[in-house]
């Protein structure tokens, strides 16, 4: 098995506080994608720059290191607009930065603190600073032809089998922490096969950086990157609606987990890709 070591994930923006001059206060959240190592620290609004970060990341860095926590040279971002100044940071320290909304161990961590940390600080502010950007979701384009298999299925699992799902054979992994779930929580999926390529399809696949499914009208569309949307499939009416309210329900039940699967055939019990998604909300 193929089983990557923990990431590091970032978020460096403002948040709902303001500085006694009345000018928002920034944030750096660092966290391992297995939730191992957590790094914070605020910044005034007239430090934000990439040399700011910069010595920020490499405190993070050292004391990761001085915890002898290991954790690979590969940074996810996945905020848009901060991507430069983040490249700009980490390109001296030997990080990787991959655009990715793959950031769920960060995400959750951020919502956690947007409900019970920022509220109790001084200069909270009720609501959102500035009104929010409604993103434009961009037209599902067609998966490319080197990530499709032969054939697709659904497919479910449950939170307790999942848990589990390190010791798997699977050439290209993509786990991620397993929130709190009832064991006999059913987690829905996608599975894909191909007899020839599917070693391939999983390695494109793990490029892809996929982040969730979703069924918008009639077809089965997966979200990658930072703002990528490619069509799985056409769905039939029917089709559409069940696999809506399947993937509506685990939002509600499971916290949002989903799976992709890439195998050779429908009968072999090693994985030549298996990736947890999390339909979580846009933060």
């Amino acid at each position: 098995m193929n089983s990557l070591p923990a990431e590091w994930e970032l978020d460096y923006y403002s948040r709902p506080l303001l500085d006694p001059k009345g000018k928002k206060r920034w944030e750096l959240l660092l966290s391992s994608s297995n939730n191992n190592f957590r790094f914070e620290r605020f910044c005034s609004a007239e430090s934000v720059n990439s040399q700011w970060l910069k010595q920020a990341i490499s405190d993070a860095l050292a004391e990761a290191h001085a915890k002898n926590i290991q954790i690979a040279p590969r940074l996810r971002c996945w905020r848009n607009s901060m991507r430069t100044m983040v490249q700009r940071a980490a390109e001296s320290l030997d990080l990787e930065v991959i655009p990715s909304r793959r950031c769920y161990a960060l995400q959750q961590w951020l919502q956690e603190r947007e409900a019970s940390v920022y509220p109790e600080m001084e200069g909270y502010q009720v609501g959102p600073l500035a009104p929010p950007v409604t993103p434009i979701r961009p037209i599902a384009l067609p998966l490319p032809d080197a990530v499709r298999g032969e054939q697709w299925s659904w497919a479910s699992l449950t939170a307790e089998s999942l848990q589990d799902a390190s010791q798997w054979p699977i050439d290209f992994s993509g786990l991620v922490p397993l929130p709190k779930l009832e064991p006999g929580v059913a987690v829905p999926g996608l599975r894909l096969f191909s007899p020839s390529r599917s070693l391939a399809i999983a390695g494109w696949l793990s490029g892809l950086e996929p982040v969730r499914l979703e069924v918008r009208d009639q077809q089965l569309v997966l979200e990658a990157g930072m703002e990528d949307r490619w069509l799985v499939s056409d769905l039939e009416p029917e089709a559409a609606i069940a696999a809506k309210q399947v993937l509506s329900d685990a939002r509600s039940n499971a916290a949002g987990l989903q799976f992709i699967s890439v195998q050779s055939s429908e009968t072999v019990s090693n994985f030549s890709g298996f990736w947890l998604l999390r339909d979580l909300p846009d933060v």
